[in-house]
């Protein structure tokens, strides 16, 4: 790489369960560079973070937000991530293009495998973090026991970077576990330096004995050290530290009340000292590009009211000006974004993370360059697990919604749509049920396109139990000059399951002229497309095995419409059956709720295939099994509900089923009384 980034500035993503206060650090991050006069409140939706009217409807973040400080002549992106699994695709693909993450949790034993996705996605992707277990006035287990539940869900080894001192469950000050000095905490201001408290000594000794030990796995000298016995200098630790966080092969774990800017102030000289610069982060990324030409990633797309598109990018080498062509697109301004305001600039170099505004066409995750594309890895697209049908309340709007859900799949790639082949119904698919209502809310925001919606219909098949032999259908039309006149023959059997449907003719002798046979096979198609239980037929064979005809009366529409006539008298005589989709679900939790699973999947008419261990998971199982579709719809907020928010599934159809009985009635009765047939 020609093109050396400063190392004057740091990209830092905040990540983190829902509820853990990640919205609550940025602020306090903000306040104590001086970046705000005043901090802000999730509960009063007056902070940086969650600027998004979506997101102060519900007090929760719901997409990624920007905001830059400077500390210490460095200046500071940080990215604050929605903590909801229903958003963690756009956690993903901000963590592309930061240097670092400071994962934020609470010190509750029961909530820390909500970690266990977030650790796996930083760990696979090398991305260096730290943790900062935040909310330390509400502690319910001790220091160690925090450490040790947190070291269950990390494949990397946890240190602890400092020791908290607690009076009862009031967090009031800190050890530095490199320099073995107290501090004490002061509301709106640093910390002083304080004895060492003599009733920590024991736990604190433990638990930096431990850290020097995680570090001395990777560096023989600070090994050599510790088995002499020999005190380790500052400098020599600090050092470790940087090198093992920037190689994503530590993890330092501080604590704090960021409501009260406790260990606010520690984070951020950590962030500074230890966190790698932005060149280091794009020697790893841009391991073949030796050029210095622009190159920058889209980590999240906005529609704004104001200023319409802006692209939030990372620069991975080069530089970027006003007016730069990227991708064959003019780009608009440059800015740095504070939350919703946007500080326009001139040019931004590599390592800096910028908005770029009108790149129509581009999406979240495009690679943008002056020349030919190069590639950089990308999150992994998740799979939607919820859908809803929608319907413009104004019918008028019909026209407008392709290109609003355009643009919100643009904003929101864990988005996808379809218009349904066989129910011929509009399906938003997402990651849940707030997932989908945020959407729908910015679809009447942005784009003033209300949405009713309802469940997805169900897409039925009916087929047939036995075969019936010359099903006659006559069609005799007489109104004045040519009259109309078609006569069939039918045969009609069930076909094994898959296999659709088959026509054939087997006439002699021309009773059937060879130019109306094509017009029997389209009467029999159009009947199937609606059978007598009101859905479409398959897995049928009709075999037109003799008629009659008339010189002058008899067309190609005259024997369609025998046909039809036929198939109306034979297949109610073949014993017509509904059938349901039956799809094929791999299931993964975590093994301590796999009986859970399996018994939600068993309630739901599932037939369980088998089980057994996740690959590079530990402690996770998949299950695979069958589930009709009709089972389907609430399935992700019960398996959630089940396993603290981390189970997940994937599915595809696998094939056609026939519905049990009484289930098979109330289907065909909320059919025929234009209801959803879900059969629920």
């Amino acid at each position: 790489m020609n093109e050396k980034v400063k190392s004057g500035s740091r990209n830092v993503a905040i990540v983190g369960p829902y509820l853990s206060g990640k919205t609550t650090l940025l602020e306090s991050l903000l306040s104590v560079t001086g970046a705000i006069s005043r901090k802000g409140s999730v509960k009063d939706g007056n902070t940086v973070g969650d600027s998004a009217a979506e997101s102060r409807d519900r007090h929760m973040s719901v997409e990624v937000s920007t905001a830059n400080t400077e500390y210490e002549g460095t200046r500071f992106t940080f990215i604050d991530c929605p903590g909801s699994v229903e958003f963690a695709q756009e956690t993903y693909n901000a963590l592309m293009g930061v240097d670092a993450a400071v994962v934020v949790c609470e010190p509750i034993r029961d909530r820390v495998l909500t970690l266990a996705p977030l650790f796996k996605f930083l760990d696979d992707w090398e991305i260096p973090h730290l943790v900062f277990v935040n909310k330390m006035d509400r502690a319910n287990i001790n220091v160690l026991e925090t450490l040790h539940a947190l070291k269950a869900v990390s494949s990397r080894p946890l240190v602890a970077h400092q020791y908290p001192i607690m009076q009862g469950e009031q967090l009031t000050g800190f050890i530095d576990m490199v320099s073995e000095q107290a501090y004490q905490y002061h509301p709106g201001a640093p910390a002083d330096p304080i004895p060492f408290p003599e009733n920590l000594k024991q736990e604190e000794h433990t638990a930096r004995a431990e850290m020097l030990e995680a570090l001395a796995n990777f560096d023989d000298h600070l090994l050599e050290e510790l088995l002499e016995d020999i005190e380790p200098p500052q400098e020599e630790i600090l050092k470790d530290l940087k090198m093992e966080l920037g190689a994503d092969l530590v993890v330092p774990v501080f604590f704090g009340v960021a409501e009260q800017d406790y260990g606010v102030r520690p984070l951020l000289e950590a962030l500074l000292r230890e966190a790698p610069e932005p060149e280091t982060t794009a020697e790893r990324r841009l391991k073949n590009s030796k050029d210095s030409i622009p190159l920058a990633q889209v980590l999240k797309t906005y529609y704004t009211p104001q200023g319409g598109k802006l692209s939030l990018v990372r620069v991975w080498q080069g530089k970027l000006t006003d007016g730069i062509v990227l991708n064959g697109i003019r780009a608009g301004g440059i800015y740095r974004l504070m939350g919703q305001q946007q500080h326009s600039v001139n040019e931004a170099g590599a390592g800096e993370i910028v908005a770029l505004s009108r790149l129509e066409g581009i999406k979240t995750g495009d690679i943008l360059s002056t020349q030919s594309a190069v590639e950089l890895p990308k999150a992994e697209q998740l799979e939607p697990v919820y859908a809803l049908a929608i319907t413009p309340e104004k019918r008028n709007d019909e026209v407008k919604l392709s290109s609003a859900i355009t643009k919100l799949l643009e904003e929101d790639p864990s988005l996808a749509w379809e218009q349904h082949g066989d129910t011929h119904e509009v399906i938003l698919w997402g990651q849940g049920e707030i997932h989908l209502q945020v959407a729908l809310d910015r679809l009447r925001r942005k784009y003033n396109l209300p949405m009713t919606t309802h469940l997805p219909q169900v897409p039925y098949k009916e087929t047939i139990r036995k075969p019936v032999a010359s099903v006659h259908g006559r069609y005799k039309h007489q109104s004045g000059g040519h009259g109309q006149f078609g006569d069939v023959f039918l045969d009609i059997k069930p076909l094994p399951r898959g296999e659709g449907f088959n026509f054939k003719e087997t006439i002699v002798g021309g009773v059937v002229p060879r130019q109306y046979i094509p017009g029997v096979e389209m009467g029999v198609r159009e009947f199937l497309a609606h059978g007598p239980l009101g859905f479409p037929v398959v897995d049928v064979a009709v075999t037109l095995t003799n008629g009659s005809y008339h010189t002058v009366d008899s067309s190609e529409q005259a024997f369609k419409q025998a046909a039809r006539l036929a198939m109306q008298t034979g297949i109610p005589q073949a014993q017509p059956t509904l059938l349901e989709p039956i799809v094929r679900v791999q299931v993964t939790t975590p093994s301590e709720f796999t009986s859970k699973a399996l018994q939600l999947l068993s309630g739901r008419r599932g037939q369980i295939l088998g089980y057994e261990g996740r690959n590079d998971w530990q402690g996770w199982d998949n299950i695979a099994a069958y589930l009709p579709q009709a089972e389907m719809q609430n399935f992700i907020v019960e398996l959630r509900s089940l396993t603290l928010g981390v189970g997940s599934f994937h599915w595809v159809y696998d094939h056609l089923q026939e519905v049990p009985e009484k289930l098979a009635e109330r289907v065909i009765a909320g059919n025929g009384n234009g209801g959803n047939g879900n059969g629920k």
